[in-house]
Formats: structure tokens, C-alpha cells, sequence
């Protein structure tokens, strides 16, 4: 008889869709497998990696991009199934005949930031080990917002030029541009680094979603023209009528209600552009800029005060963390989690898109910044200082006055709030009941 005991691993992910700059892919996986967790802060750009060896399997993923694991029981050993998506690991499960053991909430993510480790050992298999591999110092910066500025759009800086070096020098390029602080500040360090490189800013243009005029578009081009640089505004026109919370909480597979509204406006964007510009690859967006200098609306989630925000290390990017009640091992948490509402909408329609105030440089930076000091724990000032910081940046990097308007969230630029909420009046509890209607 036979007892050896079969433990499997199957990775559904895609290793061509990572853009690692400054390794091979298998350089990466055998870092992750080999090295301590703090190794991977060594990996430039953007991965979601699965190693294996013998029974033990090590997961790592950058800010930007989801990865996905569940854990089959089979008579002969488990088998760890991996995939960027959790339709992916159901369709496996039901090829495979396991479509009974899977239910989309038995589906782990793996945390931003951390390396999981998995020992596949027997029935039933213990937890994973989370090690952190990205833990930046807070608060080391001095209170000067020049420097906290030149700093900051530095790192933002140094990101695009390496990106923009690792590209076909011909491809052209996208900005996903509101005219707001974040992608202001992305199309701008984009236009002056290309200009740098002494490569031709006529790749570049600026994408503005607009949905029976929204707000936007007013406020992009007001942008550009304030700077002689309206020449590269595109603006991309869809109908309300186009808009389908289904599709949105399919492709993105969630269902918190601010990132399916902001990821049914980033669908309409991506499938706007893909329809005037079938052969367009690369995209790069302002995402996580919110996260990174905490410029969200407190008074708008009950469970948050400024001294929460202010004095946990990356809440926006990283939730209430592991090993607290309210972190969920399906979702993660912060943008870790909310990173599938612009992620997966590129993806489906066949961009290659780029995050860079995700990247741990640029997080680093803002991370540094005393904000307890600098707001003395006082609201209007925490909202007021993104625009400071990012103009000035801007300014010391480029040389360029960047116009600053107030905070608007993408989903209410791109279409008036009014008609936002008669077409996507959803709450919560009825999107997650849409959600696993998908599995039902």
C-alpha cells in the first residue's frame, strides 16, 4: 500500500504579467525561498511571487497587485492552489472536482508587505507564519514641507525615470488624470522625466473620464492650461447607461462600496480608451497617493479618529494589520486590499498599469513625515497638508506650479454626484449578497 504523503502546488498566476526591474523572475522566487523575508524590500517593482520547496511554500506580493491562495483536501495530500484572482482558483477547483470544498470567503490574500509562509503537513494544516519584509521608520523627517516635499516627489521621481527606462522607447503612454493632487503630480514628474531622458513627450497623454459632465473635465483641463499644457488632454466620453455594478463586483471581486464605485469608473476609463486605442498597452495612475499621506475623510468612517490615522504605521495602505480582530484574512486589508479596484480593472481590458506611489521608495518617504507635529492632531490641517507637500515637491523637482484643487474622490469627478447616486445606489450588504450570488 501506499503511504507516501503528496502535498501539490498549483500557481495559476501569470510570471510574465510581473515587471521585476531589476532581477529575472526566477532570481526573485529564489530569493523569496532563500533569503529572510527583509531580502524581498530588495525586489524593484512590481511582483506577486510563489516558491516552493519540498512542502514548504513562501508567498509574496507588492502593493499594487492582489494574490490569492486556497487550500484543497485531497486522500493523497493537500494542494495549495495560487492565483492573482479567486474565479481562477474556483475554476480550477471545479475541473479538478473539488467544487464542492470552495466557498470565495475559504480564499486567503496574501498581505501586502509580508512574506507567508505555508507548511504543507497534514490534516489539519497549521496556520501560516507572517514575516514582515517592508517596515519603514515613521515619523524621521523634519518638520520643513520643502524637504518633506522634494523628498517625497523625489522617490516619486526616481520610480517613473525607472520605469520609463525599462519601456519601448516608442510605446506610448497613458496618465489616468483628474487634474487632482496624485495624478497631477504623476503626469507632471512624467512629462519633465521623459524630458529628461531626451525622449518625446508627444507619447504622453492625459486620459479624463467623463460621464455627462462630470466635474473632471473642468478641472483637467483647467489643469493642463494653467501650465501651456492642455495639448495632451484626451478626454474619454462614456454613458451612464454603460455603467454595471455587476460587472464591476465580477471583475474586481469585491464589494465595499467605495472601491466598487471607484472601480466602476475605472472599467468605463479602461474600456473608453481600449475602444479609441485597440493597440494602447501602458497605463500609470495617481493610486495610493491618498494612502500614503492620509487624505481621506475622517468623518466619514465612525472608526476613525486622526490619532488612529496618525499613529498607525500605513493604515490606509495596510488596515487595522495582522493579528488585530478586525483584520480579514480573505480580504487584508486598507489598500492592500482595495489595490483590485484599479488593478483589475487595467487588467481586463488588457493594460499594463503602474502605481508608483505604491512603491515602498515613495511609501518610505511619506511614512518619514512627522504629521502628529506638523497637524497638532488637527483635521483641516492633516487635509491641507497633501496639497502643500505634493506642490511643493512638484516645484523642486520639476520646476513647475502645479495647480492644487480641493479633494474629490475619482467617482464623483467623473460623473455628478447626483446621477453617481441614481446609478449605483448600492450599500454594502448588497453588493457582497451580489457577490457570492457569482458562486451560488
Amino acid at each position: 500500500m501506499n503511504t507516501q504523503y503528496l502535498a501539490k502546488v498549483v500557481d495559476l498566476t501569470d510570471p510574465a504579467s510581473n515587471r521585476i526591474l531589476n532581477m529575472t523572475v526566477d532570481e526573485a522566487r529564489a530569493l523569496l525561498l532563500r533569503q529572510p523575508a527583509q531580502a524581498v524590500r530588495d525586489i524593484e517593482g512590481s511582483f506577486a511571487l510563489v516558491a516552493q520547496e519540498d512542502k514548504v511554500v513562501r508567498l509574496a506580493r507588492s502593493l499594487d497587485r492582489p494574490l490569492r491562495y486556497f487550500l484543497a483536501k485531497r486522500h493523497e495530500g493537500p494542494a495549495l492552489v495560487v492565483a492573482n484572482r479567486i474565479d481562477a482558483i474556483a475554476d480550477w477547483l471545479k475541473a479538478e472536482g473539488f467544487e464542492a470544498q470552495f466557498q470565495p470567503n475559504y480564499t486567503r490574500m496574501v498581505p501586502a508587505h509580508y512574506v507567508v509562509q505555508i507548511h504543507l503537513v497534514g490534516c489539519p494544516d497549521p496556520d501560516p507564519v507572517y514575516e514582515r519584509f517592508f517596515t519603514p521608520a515613521r515619523n524621521v523627517h523634519t518638520g520643513d514641507l520643502d524637504q518633506l516635499g522634494a523628498g517625497y516627489i523625489g522617490a516619486l521621481d526616481r520610480e517613473i525615470d525607472q520605469w520609463l527606462r525599462h519601456l519601448p522607447a516608442d510605446e506610448p503612454i497613458g496618465v489616468c488624470f483628474s487634474g487632482g493632487i496624485d495624478s497631477g503630480a504623476v503626469f507632471l514628474v512624467t512629462y519633465h522625466r521623459l524630458l529628461k531622458l531626451g525622449l518625446s513627450p508627444s507619447r504622453l497623454k492625459a486620459f479624463t473620464l467623463s460621464i455627462e459632465n462630470g466635474p473632471d473635465l473642468a478641472q483637467a483641463r483647467t489643469f493642463l492650461e494653467q501650465l501651456g499644457l492642455s495639448l495632451f488632454l484626451e478626454p474619454i466620453q462614456a454613458k451612464p447607461d454603460a455603467l454595471n455594478v455587476l460587472d464591476t463586483i465580477r471583475i474586481v471581486e469585491d464589494y465595499k462600496a467605495l472601491d466598487v464605485e471607484s472601480a466602476t469608473m475605472a472599467l468605463a476609463l479602461c474600456q473608453g480608451i481600449r475602444r479609441q486605442y485597440p493597440g494602447w498597452k501602458h497605463l500609470v495612475d495617481g493610486d495610493g497617493g491618498d494612502e500614503n499621506l492620509k487624505d481621506y475623510p475622517i468623518e466619514e468612517n465612525p472608526e476613525l479618529t486622526i490619532r488612529s490615522v496618525v499613529n498607525n504605521r500605513m493604515l490606509y495602505q495596510e488596515g487595522w494589520g495582522l493579528g488585530t480582530i478586525k483584520h480579514s484574512l480573505t480580504y487584508s486589508g486598507g489598500f492592500s486590499r482595495a489595490c483590485t479596484r484599479s488593478y483589475a480593472p487595467a487588467h481586463h481590458f488588457g493594460f499594463d498599469s503602474f502605481s508608483p506611489f505604491t512603491r515602498p521608495r515613495v511609501v518610505e518617504q511619506a511614512e518619514g513625515i512627522p504629521f502628529a507635529s506638523l497637524t497638532a492632531m488637527q483635521v483641516d490641517k492633516l487635509y491641507a497638508l497633501k496639497g502643500e507637500i505634493v506642490a511643493r515637491g512638484v516645484k523642486a523637482v520639476t520646476g513647475l506650479e502645479m495647480p492644487v484643487f480641493p479633494k474629490r474622490r475619482f467617482q464623483h469627478g467623473a460623473l455628478p454626484v447626483a446621477s453617481l447616486r441614481q446609478r449605483l445606489p448600492g450599500r454594502e450588504i448588497e453588493y457582497r449578497k451580489q457577490f457570492l450570488g457569482l458562486y451560488s
